[in-house]
């Protein structure tokens, strides 16, 4: 049933939600407790058919099928129960961003998804009130595939909820159009590519599809802005996945699992005597050093993450120091049993995390934080469960020594070379790095070699000399195997 209106619309202003459907929130690795939004010009607009324009020179112009809400009445503190109400027409809509510039929005989104042509909507708007708004479908192809499927049934946050946040603060007007969020599935697209979406309802009702081929800009942005720039986390996270954009994964030792059975044998073992078994294998330079704990009482035990911080320029700093940049990123996708390991060159003289990120990361689940550089809001930090290594406390920002780089790759934290992947121990005697490939056989030996020193300790405590017992000579270890044979060493 395509007998809606048509749409012919030009709103006052556009407004966007970041995350709303689960299977985004489970690919972007984070789902967010209330929800945010962003603005996009009404020049942004466009028709069905209307050709977008890929900037010359940029990569990465993404789509993202939406279902978008058109105001009907001028609304001020809508209710819950009022918010459905406000909304006279729905349609489909499609959110394009370029994210070679995402880095010069910090987070506003304005060149990067705010360019013209870059919200098409339509082709037709259907009646709100022929509608159940959590039983709409949406759906995006690309050159025909059908790439995006989900349904409003499954949002984080309904549609009455955001009009009723909305305008707690802002007053929506006739025409305002609220994009709602895109499932998983959004991706890249190139010149000659066709993409469309669809909204449509179980008894009929249908926008028909949205249709915008993709073309190749003409006119080169010019150095006056802010031009095109890409790293490999900006094209995983266009993709939808590093294997989607055709990228290694992370280096992480192939075969390597640190199971819970593991991690309880490196529990029993203190890094002092991991320190000797790693140095029985030639590796010295394998511990973290000048670092404190917040929680000297927690044993942490993970695996590596990495980021890395480069000395402050005011330039670099305006380009990579604000919005979503990889200090972040980086706390938003640490999983259960990591490690954040970051390289602040030793420089203490400014904060490299705070309360706030530090309890992002133990509200993800993972293993600890270190860091060779400032912590700020100690007394936040030392109050979570979470354990924290740090050089130093420090009240100032970021910025003030620092620009957060990038993740996931060779870092020097305290002296050590750690690389993503890397085993991280740490107590209060202090952080080792050890290897995957010798985890195994280096615990073991711990665990033996404790074994041996339990033994040598209750003789000494039995009045025994050292002589020949520390290490133990022959006769010796005769006795320890018939302790063990005797189940002394419990």
């Amino acid at each position: 049933m395509n007998d809606e209106r048509p749409v012919h619309l030009s709103p006052g202003k556009v407004i966007a939600v970041h995350l709303n459907y689960p299977s985004r929130a489970a690919q972007r690795g984070r789902t967010p407790d209330q929800p945010s939004y962003f603005l996009k010009p009404s020049s942004s607009v466009a028709m069905s058919g209307s050709p977008i324009e890929r900037p010359l020179g940029s990569e990465l112009l993404a789509f993202e099928g939406e279902v978008a809400l058109v105001i009907g009445r001028r609304t001020r503190h809508a209710s819950l129960g009022e918010g459905w109400s406000a909304v006279s027409g729905v349609t489909a809509a499609n959110d394009f961003g370029v994210y070679d510039l995402r880095y010069a929005d910090k987070g506003s989104n304005l060149r990067s998804k705010g360019g013209d042509g870059f919200t098409p909507l339509g082709p037709a708007i259907l009646p709100a009130a022929d509608l159940d708004p959590t039983g709409l479908r949406i759906r995006t192809w690309v050159n025909g595939e059908l790439v995006q499927e989900d349904s409003t049934a499954t949002l984080l946050f309904p549609f009455a909820r955001l009009i009723a946040d909305l305008s707690q603060l802002i007053t929506l007007e006739p025409g305002d159009v609220i994009l709602t969020g895109t499932p998983a599935g959004a991706s890249v697209v190139r010149p000659g590519d066709t993409v469309e979406v669809e909204v449509d309802s179980p008894d009929g009702h249908t926008t028909g599809r949205l249709i915008t081929p993709v073309v190749e800009g003409t006119v080169p942005l010019a150095g006056y802005g802010a031009g095109p720039q890409v790293d490999d986390l900006q094209r995983e996270e266009a993709w939808g996945s590093r294997e989607a954009a055709g990228l290694a994964a992370p280096v992480v030792e192939a075969g390597f699992v640190l199971t819970p059975e593991l991690r309880s044998k490196i529990a029993r073992v203190s890094t002092a005597t991991l320190s000797s078994q790693l140095r029985k294998r030639g590796i010295d330079n394998a511990s973290i050093d000048g670092l404190r704990p917040t929680r000297p009482d927690t044993r942490l035990i993970g695996r590596a993450r990495t980021l890395r911080f480069i000395p402050a320029r005011e330039d670099l700093f305006e380009t990579h120091g604000g919005g979503y940049n990889a200090q972040k990123r980086a706390f938003d996708t640490l999983e259960a049993g990591d490690v954040l390991v970051i390289e602040a060159r030793g420089e203490r003289g400014s904060g490299t995390l705070g309360d706030i990120l530090a309890l992002r990361a133990q509200v993800r689940g993972a293993a600890g934080l270190v860091t060779d550089g400032g912590l700020r809001d100690l007394d936040a930090v030392a109050a979570l469960d979470i354990p924290t290594y740090y050089a130093a406390p420090h009240p100032a920002v970021l910025g003030r020594r620092h620009v957060p780089w990038d993740t996931d790759l060779t870092v020097a934290c305290g002296g050590a070379s750690v690389q993503p992947g890397d085993v991280i121990v740490g107590d209060a005697d202090g952080l080792l790095v050890i290897p995957p490939g010798l985890v195994e056989s280096v615990v073991d030996d711990a665990i033996e070699q404790e074994r041996q020193e339990s033994f040598i300790a209750a003789q000494v405590a039995a009045g025994e000399s050292v002589d020949g017992l520390y290490p133990m000579n022959a006769e010796w270890r005769a006795h320890y195997v018939a302790w063990l044979e005797g189940g002394a060493n419990g």
